[in-house]
């Protein structure tokens, strides 16, 4: 029986990391860099701690901890980039975790399929695995624009991708995703 994500961590810290651009935007000018990083580490305890219980939490809270150790890291040489950098970071470790289940299985899409549904058949253990793909994909690209915009676009612009952009993008996937599921679970009920 899988043990379940702690909510209530992971729930601030989602809530953390939704208003962390926005805080960035908002506060850069008046908030030393310092100050608004440890805000950012300080959700990636928040996930650590959410997910201490979890199966496989190992390797989230490693590849967390290494993510706040190459912040800080990055923080002694360019303050502000590193702020900025933060989504980058928190994108490119899900994508580590996503990317590493697949070569270690149970994916992590299959490990939060089985916490509803724990008898997955062959086809949605497939299923979830091209899922996670799909998922890296996604994370990579969001790492790939929010370093672009970290880099050489304007506050402005790293606010709107980071802020917004990226997350109509994650709903977008999540939304295609919940539709294309109810189609590959109607044939497999067809077909079977």
């Amino acid at each position: 029986m899988p043990i379940p994500l702690n909510s209530r961590w992971i729930s601030v810290a989602a809530v953390g990391g939704l208003s962390y651009p926005f805080l960035v935007y908002f506060g850069l000018t008046v908030i030393p860099p310092a100050a608004l990083l440890l805000f950012g580490l300080a959700m990636i305890v928040l996930r650590v701690m959410g997910l201490r219980h979890v199966v496989g939490s190992r390797l989230w809270i490693s590849v967390f901890l290494l993510t706040g150790a190459g912040l800080i890291g990055l923080l002694s040489i360019s303050p502000e980039l590193a702020v900025k950098i933060y989504p980058v970071a928190i994108s490119l470790a899900v994508a580590a975790v996503f990317a590493a289940s697949l070569r270690f299985p149970p994916t992590v899409i299959e490990r939060l399929a089985r916490l509803t549904e724990p008898a997955l058949s062959p086809q949605g253990v497939a299923y979830t695995r091209r899922v996670t793909q799909v998922w890296v994909a996604f994370l990579l690209s969001n790492a790939g624009i929010s370093t672009a915009s970290a880099l050489w676009g304007t506050l402005d612009q790293w606010m709107l991708w980071n802020g917004l952009l990226s997350y109509i993008a994650m709903g977008i996937l999540f939304c295609c995703e919940i539709v294309i599921r109810r189609r590959v679970r109607r044939r497999h009920e067809i077909i079977s």
